[in-house]
């Protein structure tokens, strides 16, 4: 790692009910990609492990399930750092799920924040979507990790982006992961009326292919076929949408229906 260079601080949350390794291992592939550290943060509600109202038999319960948390992670950790040479710390607390998260996040300032998703479902915690939470609190990147797909240290991106006309706009570290990138990148957008057929594709330049979807209650769908016939491997969605000058013709996009819906590692750029 270039210590002349930016770090770039990842933060990968998680709620241990799927599979962190698989998180990690993505999330190892781009830190290594951009110069980046890593660390783990998790929360567990009191309510879930303390069914006692007796104090002192809560104290036990709780120490006792510190130590099973504890040693649960770093076994989920220590192959991860051995295999990548990297060193991954990580911390875990007992208490209200959002509370701790916000907290964390204030005080680690993580430039990328990194969440799981199940498979055509978002991420939860303890019923509640902390997709959406973290998106509203958190400024920064949010990297969306799935359990089919991963980002890996050696092999290029195939990158796509939603809405998005200018690669990596809102991304700090746009120069380092463009090394790793394939040509053509595939640019897709949604737009609100269009005076050709329902997809259109054309190349903008050398390096990029656009797609034009129009909006129906079909898009979403159409666009999941397309990186996967596309063998999109990142895509890049732009919350702010202000690049283009088509921007006014652009469907506002709900984020966490699209991460709902959209099987691949996701790159949601900062606001």
């Amino acid at each position: 790692m270039n210590s002349n260079k930016k770090i770039y601080k990842f933060l990968v949350l998680t709620d241990l009910k799927r599979s962190l390794s698989t998180m990690l291992k993505g999330t190892v592939g781009m830190a290594k990609m951009i110069n980046g550290e890593i660390e783990v943060f998790h929360v567990k509600k009191p309510s879930e492990i303390v069914a006692s109202e007796n104090q002192l038999s809560a104290m036990r319960t709780i120490n006792s399930k510190h130590k099973t948390v504890d040693k649960k992670i770093q076994n989920l950790i220590t192959p991860i750092e051995k295999d990548s040479g990297m060193k991954i710390p990580y911390s875990f607390v007992f208490g209200n799920v959002k509370n701790e998260i916000s907290a964390y996040i204030k005080k680690r300032r993580p430039d990328i924040i990194v969440l799981g998703k199940r498979k055509s479902k978002p991420f939860k915690l303890i019923g509640d979507s902390i997709t959406e939470f973290v998106l509203n609190i958190h400024d920064g990147v949010v990297l969306i990790t799935t359990d089919n797909d991963m980002l890996l240290p050696n092999e290029e991106i195939s990158l796509g982006m939603l809405n998005n006309s200018k690669p990596f706009l809102n991304f700090a570290f746009a120069e380092d992961l463009t090394k790793h990138i394939q040509k053509p990148v595939k640019s897709f957008k949604i737009i609100k009326n269009s005076t050709s057929v329902k997809e259109v594709s054309k190349a903008i330049d050398d390096d990029t292919i656009e797609y034009v979807f129009e909006q129906n209650d079909g898009t979403i769908r159409n666009l999941s076929n397309y990186l996967s016939k596309n063998n999109i491997s990142l895509l890049s969605i732009d919350r702010g949408q202000k690049d283009s000058d088509n921007a006014k013709k652009l469907i506002p996009l709900d984020i966490t229906s699209a991460i709902s819906k959209l099987n691949v590692p996701l790159l949601i750029t900062a606001k």
